[in-house]
């Protein structure tokens, strides 16, 4: 799979075997878009967080209007999507780590639970990564530990929460 990085967002190219395919389920769209659900637009796994229905048209389909956010970047997007269509949900997996150290290249060193170790992610950008490095300073003082939840959706995997564990 290919892996991208957000600024290429507005340039997508999917080869057959893309990420969008591969890593989604098609669900009947009455089923799956539901407030506080996944699903995918344009390529991305997003959250719904609002859904209006329109009555049944003269062509048959009653239409939703779904307005929903990027999981990664809180982009927001919306899509018209008829009722009887299906639409791709996202396989989202989380999963916690310990963080063992923070490279000078940005990359983190992971513990999971089964004392597996990965150095394959690096520090997210903005006020999270800010939080993190300054967590981990406060743990290495104090003698405890940082979690993070990273979630993994659409060939995308990104560190999305952290907090400070005993």
């Amino acid at each position: 799979p290919t892996i991208r990085k957000m600024e290429d967002d507005d340039n997508q190219e999917f080869d057959s075997g893309s990420a969008d395919s591969s890593n989604t389920t098609p669900i009947a769209a009455n089923e799956a878009c539901k407030k506080g659900l996944y699903m995918a637009m344009k390529g991305r796994p997003v959250k719904i967080v609002d859904i209006s229905t329109s009555k049944t048209g003269k062509h048959g389909h009653a239409k939703m209007h779904i307005t929903a956010i990027d999981i990664f970047n809180g982009k927001k997007y919306e899509e018209l999507v008829p009722t009887s269509h299906n639409v791709p949900v996202p396989i989202v997996e989380r999963n916690d780590y310990t963080l063992v150290t923070i490279g000078d290249d940005g990359f983190l060193t992971l513990m999971s639970a089964d004392n597996e170790t990965r150095e394959d992610l690096k520090l997210p950008e903005g006020e999270l990564a800010d939080q993190i490095r300054s967590s981990y300073d406060e743990a290495n003082r104090s003698g405890k530990q940082v979690s993070l939840t990273v979630y993994k959706a659409m060939g995308i995997e990104q560190v999305m929460q952290q907090k400070i564990i005993d």
